[in-house]
């Protein structure tokens, strides 16, 4: 059996990239598959940029030769509109029409809801950020493949301004938390089926903490930390997990779990979508 052909669609400008990449971090679209690839060893796996000026986009043909398509976060707001968000929606659209399976993080929820006919709004309890807590499956998600393995309550790493307002039609809630209704969703859409989730299963502890550093100052003045000798102490802390994700002390104080403590739980999402979505599909459609 061949291996399967996925796209990943990066949802930031190339100048959000290069700010990424200026504080430590990487590109996300590069980060996302870097993981696929080590989860479906052999795959082939590409990138696409709609939110750059005169991008080579794929049409219907093009999707259509693949086999999944992930969609990475963005520092992107949809609701502002203009060319990189609308390039993004129109892609998507495109992609609904082929039947191959999509999964979205964070930005990618927002993007499936709104091109799938949902909306997005600034989060009313402002940003979450770092863990995304207590985020609870409901009864469908807890039946869902999308969790499979996955502890029914469990932290994520995440960070958002926004959130999926209104679902689309025919959506299914399957994760939810105090902070964001929707964590994570079914959405059917044209041909294709697209699981998303509001948090990033695809991160590792090195780009949190990069993340945090190119949010400075504004975490301290929205309150997350006292001062920026406090900020640092805890990218520090997202440091070290990267070095030694083991650390009980580090753990406790972080007030977090296996769940995103071991990478082979942090990822399962986007692991059960590549064999239990992404695969079924391919097979059906002939191609595995």
């Amino acid at each position: 059996m061949s291996a399967p052909r996925l796209l990943v669609v990066e949802g930031n400008t190339a100048e959000a990239r290069a700010r990424q990449i200026h504080f430590g971090g990487q590109a996300a679209g590069e980060g996302y598959a870097q993981l696929l690839r080590e989860l479906a060893p052999g795959a082939g796996v590409d990138i696409c940029y709609p939110a750059d000026p005169g991008s080579n986009l794929p049409d219907s043909a093009g999707l259509d030769g693949y086999d999944g398509i992930a969609i990475t976060g963005s520092s992107l707001n949809i609701y502002n509109g203009g060319p990189a968000i609308r390039q993004q929606i129109d892609l998507v659209r495109t992609a609904f029409t082929t039947g191959v399976p999509v999964f979205g993080s964070c930005w990618g929820l927002q993007l499936l809801a709104v091109a799938a006919g949902g909306s997005v709004r600034p989060s009313p309890c402002g940003r979450e950020v770092g863990f995304g807590r207590r985020i609870r499956q409901t009864a469908e998600g807890a039946a869902h493949d999308l969790f499979v393995d996955k502890p029914g309550v469990f932290e994520a790493m995440t960070v958002h301004l926004d959130e999926v307002e209104t679902l689309p039609e025919g959506a299914r809630l399957l994760a939810t938390n105090d902070h964001s209704q929707v964590q994570a969703a079914e959405i059917p859409a044209g041909r294709s089926t697209c699981w998303a989730v509001q948090y990033h299963p695809e991160y590792p502890f090195r780009e949190m903490a990069a993340i945090f550093r190119r949010l400075r100052p504004s975490l301290v003045a929205e309150g997350f930390f006292l001062d920026e000798d406090e900020e640092e102490a805890f990218i520090a802390d997202l440091e070290h997990f990267e070095r030694e994700p083991g650390n009980k002390a580090l753990a406790w104080r972080c007030g977090i779990d296996g769940a995103v403590i071991s990478k082979a739980v942090r990822t399962l999402e986007l692991r059960n979508w590549v064999e239990r979505l992404v695969v079924p599909t391919r097979a059906a459609r002939g191609r595995g």
